[in-house]
């Protein structure tokens, strides 16, 4: 297989630019768009000549693959459906509303033999993937996820929002069961947790703190690495990597000098190639760049720091 006949789910906000990837990556024939909103699915048919629906039950024997972007509560049952029908399947994050749907979805794609990929997108942030290679056993990691409050998303906390990719990062980097976790957070414009923050220890030593905030005036994605060896200071905002590394010269006998580097990447489309990792892992019968378990500890992990958040507020309100 050289060409995958694909569909997208979805087509409101996010669901959009995934059309627009799917119809010009040369390993994809996108064959139709579906939403039950024909308003969504109006223009982008007529854009790109490509059949759109309100099933998509329809699609059966029709695609190889589907790229599921809907609202979250709808991940599970659309998902099980393909993977039901031997179709591979590209899902938005957070994977599924709850672990146990997850652990399903996981379960169908392993028997099945097929795909399931899930858009955790800053795993192909350009800043993050050019210093991925020099990552190794990190001792420290801080990150920071703030952004400005917008009403799309704030259906949900602003751990599985925001937080949830940063945790995913986390879990990718840090190759070690969790030994605690410590949270605290707040609710300011909604009902939900609208500005959290985590300490995550791990059981071979290294500690995460990761915050997330949708009250902040400006954006701001920074992801800062201590190991060994040096330390990566990423704005994953403006793909922007600075690094500090003992360097091979001294600057007294026995103490090393700091090799400094200051790396800007090209912004990319981080979108673009997470797509297109999909395609490759089903052309290559590859393993996906973010596999569904990665995807479902990083929900157990925020629906975890979601829990100790309300206990700890429930017992000091």
């Amino acid at each position: 297989m050289n060409t995958v006949r694909t569909a997208v789910i979805g087509t409101g906000y996010l669901g959009k630019y995934h059309v627009d990837k799917f119809a010009v990556l040369s390993q994809s024939k996108l064959v139709a768009i579906c939403d039950i909103d024909a308003n969504h699915t109006e223009e982008l048919s007529e854009k790109y000549s490509v059949n759109a629906t309100h099933d998509y039950r329809s699609l059966i024997n029709q695609v190889d693959a589907v790229s599921i972007a809907t609202p979250t509560p709808l991940h599970a049952e659309i998902a099980k459906f393909f993977l039901n029908h031997n179709i591979h399947v590209l899902i938005e994050k957070p994977i599924t509303t709850t672990v146990e749907e997850a652990d399903e979805l996981i379960q169908l794609a392993k028997k099945n033999k097929l795909i399931l990929q899930v858009g955790h997108l800053e795993r192909f942030n350009p800043a993050l993937q050019s210093v991925h290679s020099l990552l190794c056993k990190p001792r420290f990691i801080e990150s920071q996820r703030l952004a400005p409050f917008k009403l799309r998303g704030s259906d949900v906390s602003v751990i599985l929002d925001l937080m949830i990719h940063d945790i995913d990062i986390v879990l990718s980097l840090v190759n070690s069961s969790i030994a605690e976790i410590r949270a605290t957070g707040s609710s300011v414009l909604t009902p939900l947790i609208d500005i959290a923050n985590a300490r995550i220890e791990f059981d071979n030593g290294c500690v995460a703190s990761v915050t997330a905030s949708r009250i902040n005036s400006t954006s701001e994605r920074r992801l800062r690495i201590f190991q060994n060896d040096g330390y990566f200071n990423i704005d994953m905002h403006r793909n922007l990597c600075h690094i500090r590394r003992k360097a091979e010269t001294e600057m007294f006998p026995g103490v090393p000098n700091i090799e400094l580097e200051e790396k800007l990447c090209e912004k990319g489309d981080a979108l673009k190639e997470e797509i297109n990792a999909f395609l490759n892992a089903i052309i290559h019968q590859t393993p996906p760049t973010v596999s569904g378990q990665a995807a479902r500890d990083a929900l157990a992990v925020a629906m975890k720091i979601s829990t100790i958040i309300a206990d700890n507020n429930a017992k000091y309100t």
